[in-house]
C-alpha cells in the first residue's frame, strides 16, 4: 500500500553543545573510520568472497534513474523496470510515467514510452515471451483530514435496451436537493437487458411478457465545491445534467453516500503486452474490472488469471477474478473468490493454485488471511493448518522451493496488517505432496523482517536479502543482511551484506549470468526519529554469489548454442566441452516481481544425459509443473557452479 504520513510533521532543531563536545567525538569517530576501512578490506578479499559473495552498485546515468516499482526479466536477457508514476503524485498529475530497460550484459539503459500509469499493476510471463501488464493507477489516495471535496462511487444505471450510454469525464450528477457532483473518468453503461416471455401466437401461448433489467457501471464523482455541505449521508438518486427526453428518463445515478472520508487509490482496467523484441507496450482488451495491486498468475494452458486489487472507486475487489486469453487478447470471467491485494498464488502440480497467505497491502485483518489450496475448476478452497503468526503474513515473502517437483512452498517473515509495527522471524515450509499437507516450522530469520526479497538460485539454494523490521523502514529499521537458505538441510547460512537498504517497493531477481540484481526501496521516513520524509532509493546493486567467485579461475561450465524451442516431453541438446563436470540441469522461469510478490519464478529439475561433447535435457510432460513460456537452462557442476543460462521456449 502506498501510504504516506497521515499527520503533520514537527520539525526539531538538533544542536551541538559547543566545540568541546565535537572534540570529544573525534576519538570514537576515528575508531569508527578505522573499523569501516578494515571491513571494506576484509570483504574485498578473495577468500571472503568465495565464502559469502560480494556486492557492487551499478552506475546508472542520471536520465535513467527511476523509482523501480516492478521488475521483470525478459527472454532477451534485458530487465524491464516499471515505475509508472513511481509513487510520486506530482508525476501522476503531470502524466509523467516511466519505464526503463536495463541490459545487465553491458549496463546499458533505454527509456520506453509508457502509455498509462502502470504503477502498482500486475504482470505475468506469457507463453510467447511477452509480458502481460494489467491494471495500474487511476487516482492517488487522499488521506483522512486532507479530503476537501466530498467523493464517492456513483452507480450509473441505464434502462434503455436499445442504446448504450457513454458519459464523458466531467459529467455532472445533480441530487434531489440540487447539489452537484462531477465524474472524474469516462464511463460507458451497456444497453439494458430485454427479456421476452410467452406470446408466440400458439394455443395456450398466453400474453407476451416483456421485462427490462437495467445495466450498470460505476464511476468516481467529487463535489463541485468544498466542505461538509456537499456530504450525502444516505442513498439517493441523481439526475444527469445535460440529458433530455428518454435519455434523461432511462439514465441516472445512484449513490449510497458521498463523504469526506479517506479516499483510497483507484485502479484502471487497461492491459498491455510488452513486446521484448520491439521493446514497446502493445494495448490489448481491457479487463472488465479496474484493478490496483492485482496478482496475475500464468496457468498451465498459457492463460492468465487476474486476482484482487482496488477497483475504480477504491474498494477492494470482492472476488470478481478474470482470465486473459493470449490467443484472443480478451478477458473472460474467472472463478469468484476473495483475496487481499497482491496475494501470492502458485500453480501446483495438477493445476490447483496454492495461497500461502502472503499478500501485500489492502484487505481487512479478519478476511482472506488463511493459507489454502484453491481448485479453480471447482472453485473450492481447502485450508491448510500449521502456519504460525497468521496475523503477520502481510509483506511476507513466499516461493515454490527448488526443485519444483518437490512441491514445497516456503513463507518467510512478514508483518501485521497496514502500518503495524509487528514483524516476525517465522519461516515455514509445507509439502503439498503429503496426503494432509500442513506447514512445519523452518529456521528463524535473524530478526523480524518485512519486505524480504527471496530469489531461487541455479544451485537450488534460495538467496534472501534486505527488508526492514518496521513498516516501510520506519525508525531506520532497514536490515542490511543477506543469507542463503538450503532446502535440503532446512537451514540458513550468511551471505555478504548489501550496502543499500531495501524495504517497501523493492525487488530482486536472478539474472541469466547467475547474479542477483536488487532495485528500489521506498522508506516512509529518512531518519531514525521519523521527522524527515524518506526519498525513493534509485540505486541498483548486484550480488555476485560465492559460486561465481569460486569459478573465477575458469571452472564454470559453458553451454554452446542449442535449440530455441522444445515441446513437452521432448529433448534439447547443447554442445559443451564441459560435459564431464556437469552433474545436473535446471529450467528456471524468469521473474516478474513487485511488492515482495513473485509468483513466476520456479526451478524445474530436468533429466540430463551426456556424451563427451554434449548434454541433453528432457523437458517434463506436465504443463502444471512447467507452465508454457521461455526458460533459462542452467547446468551445474558437482560443487554447484552454474553455467550462464541458455534461453529456450517450452510449449
Amino acid at each position: 500500500m502506498a501510504y504516506r504520513p497521515t499527520g503533520k510533521f514537527k520539525k526539531t532543531a538538533l544542536g551541538v553543545g559547543g566545540v568541546a563536545v565535537l572534540a570529544g567525538l573525534n576519538a570514537p569517530a576515528a575508531i569508527s573510520f578505522a573499523q569501516d576501512q578494515y571491513h571494506q578490506y576484509k570483504i574485498s578479499q578473495p577468500a571472503y568472497q568465495k565464502k559469502y559473495g560480494s556486492w557492487k552498485q551499478v552506475s546508472i546515468p542520471e536520465e535513467y534513474r527511476t523509482n523501480a516499482i516492478h521488475a521483470a526479466l525478459l527472454h532477451t536477457g534485458k530487465v524491464l523496470i516499471v515505475a509508472g508514476s513511481g509513487n510520486d503524485e506530482a508525476n501522476f498529475d503531470e502524466g509523467t510515467f516511466d519505464t526503463v530497460l536495463w541490459d545487465p550484459r553491458d549496463d546499458s539503459f533505454k527509456k520506453v514510452d509508457t502509455p498509462e500509469d502502470l504503477f502498482c499493476s500486475g504482470h505475468s510471463q506469457l507463453a510467447d515471451g511477452r509480458l502481460l501488464v494489467a491494471g495500474g493507477t487511476a487516482r492517488y489516495e487522499v488521506l483522512d483530514g486532507a479530503v476537501e471535496r466530498a467523493g464517492g462511487g456513483m452507480r450509473v444505471k441505464n434502462e434503455n435496451p436499445d442504446k448504450e450510454m457513454t458519459l464523458k469525464k466531467g459529467t455532472r450528477f445533480r441530487s434531489p436537493t440540487g447539489i452537484e457532483y462531477v465524474s472524474r473518468f469516462d464511463v460507458t453503461v451497456p444497453k439494458a437487458v430485454k427479456t421476452v416471455e410467452g406470446g408466440g401466437g400458439g394455443k395456450g401461448g398466453g400474453p407476451e411478457k416483456v421485462t427490462v433489467q437495467a445495466s450498470e457501471a460505476r464511476v468516481w464523482v467529487e463535489a463541485t465545491g468544498k466542505g461538509r455541505a456537499y456530504v450525502s449521508k444516505g442513498p439517493a438518486q441523481y439526475a444527469i445534467v445535460g440529458l433530455k427526453g428518454e435519455d434523461a428518463d432511462n439514465t441516472y445515478g445512484l449513490a449510497e453516500k458521498i463523504t469526506l472520508d479517506k479516499q483510497d487509490y483507484q485502479g484502471i482496467r487497461s492491459a498491455y503486452e510488452f513486446d521484448p523484441v520491439a521493446e514497446k507496450y502493445i494495448p490489448v482488451d481491457p479487463m472488465d474490472k479496474a484493478r490496483w495491486y492485482p496478482t496475475l498468475v500464468t496457468l498451465q494452458d498459457g492463460k492468465v488469471l487476474a486476482v484482487s486489487g482496488l477497483d475504480d472507486v477504491g474498494e477492494i475487489d470482492p472476488g470478481d477474478n478474470e482470465i486473459y486469453d493470449p490467443e484472443t487478447k480478451k478477458w473472460s470471467k474467472g472463478p469468484f473468490r476473495y483475496f487481499p491485494t497482491y496475494p501470492a498464488l502458485f500453480l501446483t502440480q495438477g493445476g490447483k493454485l496454492f495461497y500461502p497467505a502472503s499478500n501485500a497491502g489492502y484487505g481487512p485483518a479478519e478476511k482472506g488471511r488463511e493459507p489454502g489450496i484453491w481448485d479453480i475448476e471447482k472453485n473450492t478452497f481447502q485450508k491448510v493448518p500449521g502456519l504460525t503468526d497468521l496475523d503477520q503474513t502481510e509483506t511476507s515473502a513466499s516461493l515454490l522451493l527448488p526443485p519444483a517437483q518437490d512441491q514445497k512452498v516456503m513463507v518467510l517473515g512478514g508483518g501485521g496488517v497496514g502500518e503495524s509495527e509487528k514483524s516476525t522471524r517465522r519461516t515455514a515450509v509445507i509439502d503439498l505432496k503429503e496426503e494432509n499437507p500442513a506447514f512445519k516450522p523452518g529456521p528463524d530469520l535473524p530478526q523480524g523482517t518485512r519486505y524480504l526479497n527471496s530469489v531461487i538460485m541455479p544451485d537450488d539454494s534460495v538467496f534472501t536479502t534486505g527488508g526492514s523490521y518496521d513498516y516501510r523502514g520506519r525508525g531506520a529499521s532497514n536490515i542490511f543482511k543477506s543469507q542463503f537458505y538450503d532446502p535440503r538441510t532446512n537451514s540458513f547460512t550468511p551471505a555478504a551484506e548489501p550496502t543499500v537498504g531495501r524495504n517497501y517497493h523493492s525487488e530482486a531477481l536472478l539474472l541469466p549470468d547467475g547474479r542477483v540484481a536488487t532495485f528500489g526501496s521506498d522508506s516512509l521516513y529518512g531518519n531514525k526519529e521519523n521527522t524527515k520524509l524518506g526519498t525513493f532509493e534509485q540505486r541498483m546493486e548486484v550480488f555476485t554469489p560465492p559460486y561465481l567467485h569460486k569459478a573465477a579461475d575458469g571452472e564454470r561450465p559453458v553451454l554452446g548454442k542449442g535449440p530455441k524451442e522444445v515441446k513437452y516431453g521432448a529433448t534439447a541438446t547443447f554442445p559443451t566441452e564441459d560435459a564431464g563436470t556437469i552433474t545436473k540441469a535446471r529450467l528456471m522461469r524468469p521473474s516478474a516481481v513487485t511488492h515482495t510478490t513473485d509468483v513466476e519464478q520456479r526451478s524445474i529439475d530436468v533429466e540430463l544425459k551426456k556424451t563427451e561433447d554434449s548434454v541433453t535435457i528432457t523437458v517434463p510432460k506436465d504443463p502444471t509443473l512447467v507452465p508454457p513460456g521461455w526458460y533459462m537452462v542452467f547446468v551445474n557442476t558437482a560443487d554447484g557452479t552454474p553455467s550462464e543460462a541458455s534461453w529456450i521456449k517450452v510449449g
